[in-house]
């Protein structure tokens, strides 16, 4: 765990392609898929809440905080780390956010820390994962001293894409191996979009499982 490192986990995600409703309280397992996020996260940061909208009574018996976006419009993931940074600003004694979207329950142990370690001598720039050849944008380390220019970029410029901020602003991409589990090579960061993938992340937990 790293002392100067809030959490968010990204819980705003429906479930459009799986009958509606919020995906990241689709079960996984004996589980949501949030709590399997919220398990692998919670030992990696110093305090963890989620971004939500609505009636947050739906997250009742995590223990965990839950924080609105603080931007009118649903604008998306990028409210939601705004609101997350917002919000870590107010945590003592931290400096940096780790966002997690709510629909990805397989991701590295030591995420935190080895964002933590591409950040050492760039202070300021977001780190994000990757793997695959491909980026993450809403698994990144962000400086909590960047969220007055996120703000802007969102109200002022009605601009949501997380990967145009990162551009902006400076990024360093940090490298994650795939994940082998029933003798196949897995994505770390898949995610759960339809029933199929749903049920590919069913056998993946059993696979995972010592």
């Amino acid at each position: 765990m790293d002392g100067n490192v809030a959490g968010i986990i990204l819980a705003g995600g429906q479930a459009r392609r799986m009958g509606g409703g919020d995906k990241p309280l689709l079960s996984l397992g004996k589980a949501r898929l949030i709590d399997h996020v919220a398990a692998r996260l919670k030992p990696q940061v110093a305090t963890l809440g989620i971004n939500a909208n609505g009636d947050p009574a739906r997250f009742a018996g995590m223990g965990l905080p839950v924080i609105e976006d603080t931007v009118p419009g649903h604008a998306g993931p990028l409210a939601g780390i705004l609101a997350g940074l917002e919000w870590a600003a107010k945590q003592t004694g931290c400096r940096w956010l780790m966002s997690a979207a709510g629909d990805t329950p397989f991701f590295p142990d030591d995420l935190v820390e080895r964002l933590a370690a591409a950040t050492n001598d760039r202070p300021g720039v977001i780190a994000v994962a990757s793997s695959g050849g491909r980026w993450h944008p809403t698994f990144a380390l962000w400086p909590l001293g960047l969220r007055d220019a996120l703000r802007h970029f969102l109200v002022d410029e009605d601009n949501r894409r997380v990967s145009a901020f990162m551009e902006r602003h400076g990024h360093v991409e940090v490298e994650f191996p795939m994940i082998e589990a029933g003798g196949q090579k897995i994505d770390p960061f898949f995610n759960v979009n339809t029933p199929d993938d749903l049920a590919v992340a069913e056998r993946l937990l059993q696979s995972l499982r010592p």
